[in-house]
């Protein structure tokens, strides 16, 4: 498996790191197996954040005794000194590590600057030994350049795939000039790209090795990013949870959802009755305060509606 260096922090981990949100999803016994099979396959970098119920501790119990042979790179959503250190805390105690190679603020509601007490935490923490590396994960751009210009931080991760623009180019090459590690997530726009080849040689472009664009992988992304648009829910998940309980993160793409995978699967009672939630919407908007990439979420509740009872009823054919 190719590597790649991530940036100042000069680690030399895989192009295709092993993101640990999904393990969540599944019990102690299969993340195991999942995680010793991606060990065995060669991945060396594990992210996995706090907010990822007990990811942390699926990757503490599958790797404790390679703990010297891979990279474990987490991340706190704290905003005070005191709920960072609890964090930090209970990762190492969950991760069965006395240090973590890679520590992030996670998606936070600021760009915490060296003068901030908060970055003053995680200052301490790297020069006690606890983390090696500081950096920071966010759905803003501002504050991306934010952090790339305030030179506290390591690496950024940020959303990157086929699908963005101008601006997140951008930042790559931003990061490039600050000899920052760039860490790409929802590299598969959410789960809503199928064709992982077109998008490992999309990224591959920013550090080549075999694997490259032709014409018909580039066809593959114009018909993408055509379909898909700039308004679409990525399914991050930040404006949960609703008050009416509607699973947002579903329903606000279910119309793409059902085009772009078998349909047939999400046409059950189950699925039905979760659509049929979104009637509950109040408008509060608070899902709106929450989105980080600003999306009238009301409204897609609605289109998306619409369209699945078309779908359901048959007066739309896909």
């Amino acid at each position: 498996m190719d590597n790649v260096r991530l940036g100042k922090t000069n680690l030399e981990v895989n192009k295709i790191g092993f993101g640990a949100l999904p393990i969540q999803r599944r019990n102690m016994e299969d993340s195991i197996e999942i995680l010793h099979k991606a060990y065995e396959s060669g991945v060396d970098f594990y992210d996995t954040a706090r907010f990822y119920t007990d990811s942390e501790e699926k990757l503490g119990k599958a790797f404790e005794d390679v703990r010297s042979e891979i990279y474990l790179a987490s991340k706190t959503a704290a905003e005070t000194p005191e709920d960072f250190w609890h964090d930090l805390e209970t990762t190492l105690k969950e991760l069965k590590t006395d240090y973590l190679d890679l520590y992030q603020h996670h998606n936070i509601s600021f760009c915490p600057k060296k003068d901030d007490d908060l970055a003053k935490a995680m200052i301490q923490a790297k020069e006690d030994g606890m983390i090696k590396h500081i950096g920071i994960t966010t759905h803003k751009i501002t504050f991306a350049h934010e952090a790339i210009e305030s030179g506290l931080y390591e690496t950024l991760q940020y959303p990157f795939s086929y699908l963005s623009g101008a601006e997140e180019l951008e930042l790559v090459e931003k990061c490039k000039s600050h000899d920052m590690g760039f860490i790409a997530m929802k590299a598969m726009g959410g789960g809503l790209l199928n064709d992982s080849k077109a998008g490992f040689a999309f990224m591959n472009q920013f550090d080549p090795s075999d694997l490259g664009l032709d014409d018909e992988l580039q066809k593959i992304i114009e018909n993408d990013k055509k379909e898909l648009g700039d308004n679409f829910c990525r399914g991050c998940a930040y404006c949960m949870p609703c008050p009416e309980e509607i699973n947002i993160s579903l329903c606000a793409r279910m119309s793409l959802w059902i085009r772009r995978f078998p349909t047939e699967p999400y046409l059950t009672e189950e699925y039905q009755e979760i659509v049929n939630a979104t009637k509950n919407c109040t408008e509060c908007y608070s899902c709106v305060d929450k989105c980080p990439y600003e999306l009238d979420i009301p409204e897609l509740l609605k289109e998306n509606y619409e369209d699945y009872m078309n779908v359901l009823e048959g007066r739309t054919k896909i």
